[in-house]
């Protein structure tokens, strides 16, 4: 081979080498160019790692809840609204990962794979975003929950609007306390609990056990219990009950929440069964919420005994669920078995996603057991003109106050919503969670 035909394969190498490099460079920049051009390096954009320039952050009725005013962020006016939206919203350094201002960083930029962020640099303004949430319906939810921890949300089970989302503890964006990591007041104070949180669910885990049930024992219909206040199992363990209820059926069981029925049926049915229709309900998956991924449910019997299936099957033992994940199962119920995965941002590119949790007549059934469970026990008064169902729950927590649980929906076609509501360490679901869940739906009902 001459000198001019080995220097003509170098250079044809150094050329395909080229011609390589500018393709994984232009699939690198097609692929992480909004990342690159939104980084927190950017000056244009940041001043010590902290949010500057933006477009606005609305509510649904456009009322706002952050924007740019010269070369600083600034949040809503009204510190109630702004302390029951950070975590929607989001802080401008994005410690709290759920809020817009992480999850729609590029969309605030108005970034374009063409243009870059060029215009935001050339006019001081980025893109306008509207979320689902309604500020005064957070800011009624937030002050019922009376300065607790916890978390409540509210969505349309039709359309996968949330409609209001809260997590506490929380702190006013525009005067951040300068102890709040040395407090126990705020822990875990970026996390939101309604996306991100995991929780003993108490009684609320029994239309789990009631789904697994009406679908396994075949004469769950008929079958008749003997609750003596306590149920013995074959290891001499006991499952105590809230009270002695006597002799009575699966649906009167539903409604005075009996743990030895439930216990009894979770049982009967053994630990398969349970395992198999909770991940049905989407007990172990995470569902993508505007680009947040929500914390995975999580039910496991795997080497449990039967006193522990007992207490798994009245949501205790190792059970946890995330109460958006709770919210759905309610949606579920009201909606034939069906409902759309929610979202919060209008904005945002969104894979529209109807999860089946639960067959159609299978809700049915579950339906008319939490309808009858509000009217016999907690009032259609609460709830005026929603036909409402729901169950609370009181989950005990090892050397702590029980969790305070609800969970409901409206069965009013013209108003399809669910709720969640979770007072951590609040005492009674009955007590504690219903009159939250209560001012909640009425002033979103006064609000329509």
């Amino acid at each position: 081979m001459n000198t001019v035909t080995k220097r003509a394969y170098v250079l044809l190498a150094i050329i395909l080498a080229f011609i390589a490099g500018v393709s994984v460079l232009g699939a690198e920049f097609a692929l992480k160019g909004e990342t690159w051009a939104t980084s927190r390096v950017n000056g244009h954009l940041y001043s010590g790692n902290e949010v500057k320039i933006a477009g606005k952050i609305l509510d649904r009725n456009g009322v706002v809840l952050a924007e740019t005013e010269g070369s600083k962020r600034v949040f809503n006016s009204d510190k109630t609204v702004r302390m029951a939206t950070l975590h929607t919203v989001g802080d401008t350094y994005g410690y709290i990962s759920s809020g817009a201002h992480t999850v729609c960083r590029d969309m605030l930029t108005g970034y374009s794979f063409v243009d870059g962020i060029y215009t935001l640099i050339n006019t001081g303004e980025g893109k306008d975003i509207s979320l689902t949430i309604d500020a005064n319906l957070c800011a009624e939810a937030y002050n019922a929950l009376g300065g607790k921890k916890g978390a409540i949300g509210v969505y349309n089970y039709k359309t996968g609007e949330i409609v209001c989302m809260v997590s506490a503890p929380t702190y006013d964006p525009e005067n951040k306390p300068a102890d709040m990591d040395s407090k126990d007041e705020y822990e875990a104070v970026y996390m939101n609990r309604f996306l991100n949180g995991l929780f003993t669910p108490g009684s609320t885990f029994k239309t789990v056990t009631t789904v697994a049930a009406i679908e396994n024992l075949s004469d769950i219909q008929n079958r008749e219990f003997n609750c003596t206040g306590e149920l013995g199992t074959a290891q001499g363990g006991k499952i105590i009950c809230n009270k002695t209820h006597g002799k009575i059926d699966f649906g009167t069981a539903f409604t005075k929440s009996c743990n030895s029925a439930y216990a009894e049926m979770g049982i009967a049915m053994g630990a398969d069964t349970l395992e198999s229709t909770a991940s049905s309900i989407g007990f172990g998956r995470s569902f993508n919420v505007s680009g947040v991924n929500t914390a995975k449910s999580r039910f496991s019997l795997d080497g449990a005994v039967e006193i522990d299936i007992g207490w798994a099957s009245i949501g205790q033992y190792t059970t946890l669920i995330n109460p958006l994940h709770l919210m759905m199962v309610a949606g579920s119920v009201a909606s034939d078995g069906s409902t759309p995965v929610p979202y919060f941002v209008v904005d945002k590119k969104r894979e529209e996603v109807t999860e089946q949790l639960i067959k159609k007549s299978t809700a049915s059934q579950v339906r008319t057991m939490m309808r009858n469970n509000v009217i016999n026990n907690y009032g259609d008064a609460l709830f005026p003109d929603m036909s409402f169902g729901g169950k609370t729950g009181t989950a005990q927590v090892a050397g702590e106050a029980s969790h305070a649980w609800f969970m409901g929906f409206s069965g009013d076609e013209n108003f399809p919503y669910a709720i969640v509501v979770l007072v951590e360490n609040g005492g009674g679901g009955s007590d504690v969670a219903v009159p939250i869940a209560s001012k909640v739906m009425k002033e979103l009902k006064n609000s329509l």
